[in-house]
């Protein structure tokens, strides 16, 4: 950059005579601004690039399934827990849901935890604590304000919080462990979400880099795991 600086002095000093000094400074700012103009236009990072494809793959007996590394505080998985809902439930095929709680969010861990605590109760009360923590990201700035969140959800469904939902650091652990596992696969950003099939003709896990894409990467992957009806044998 120092050395483009210079030969734009030198061009604004020694300008041929047919050349007026606007001219050159124009000439001169091109190529000071090139790297930058450069730099502006590179092309994004592909994918995740996976490491440990071994949690990539629907549950037993499933033949597609979206699997997510979500955290509750991020807004972009806020936007695309809708999304997702819709996909499993108009597909009929499991959402996997792990945590990625994020260092740098002061109430995703504890979030996650209390997901896992109304999952004891049932996984339904934990998947809808989770969808409703989304929904209402934006008036949940604080823990302390997510333990207010916390306590009128348990109220509006008849469940008594106890004063210390995970004593003995059991769910805390289970949270830490999946988010070990992302580690592993090669997790940099939330959401990360893949469509993941079993016995596939396909690719067996496509990530959704582009939302938009979701129900065409499910129908893509319904396809190809469908199962192939054995040839008739002829009469003769």
């Amino acid at each position: 950059m120092f050395r483009l600086v210079a030969l734009a002095l030198r061009l604004s000093a020694r300008r041929p005579s047919g050349l007026s000094a606007l001219s050159v400074l124009a000439l001169a700012a091109a190529l000071v601004l090139a790297p930058a103009l450069h730099a502006q236009f590179v092309p994004p990072a592909p994918g995740t690039q996976v490491h440990d494809p071994a949690a990539l793959k629907p549950p037993a007996g499933a033949r597609v399934a979206i699997v997510e590394f979500e955290d509750m505080e991020c807004p972009d998985c806020g936007r695309a827990n809708p999304l997702l809902k819709e996909a499993a439930a108009k597909y009929k095929i499991p959402w996997v849901r792990h945590d990625f709680p994020l260092p740098m969010h002061a109430w995703s861990f504890n979030a996650a935890v209390n997901a896992r605590w109304f999952d004891t109760k049932s996984k339904a009360m934990g998947d809808e604590y989770r969808d409703e923590v989304f929904a209402s990201q934006i008036s949940i700035t604080t823990p302390q304000m997510l333990a207010q969140f916390t306590e009128k959800f348990a109220q509006s469904h008849n469940v008594a919080l106890p004063f210390a939902i995970d004593p003995q650091g059991k769910l805390a652990a289970e949270v830490k462990t999946d988010y070990a596992l992302g580690q592993r696969i090669g997790i940099e950003h939330t959401p990360t979400i893949w469509v993941v099939t079993a016995n596939s003709k396909g690719a067996p896990f496509v990530e959704v880099v582009d939302r938009t894409k979701l129900f065409q990467l499910i129908d893509q992957a319904l396809a190809d795991t469908k199962s192939v009806a054995p040839a008739k044998t002829a009469h003769k």
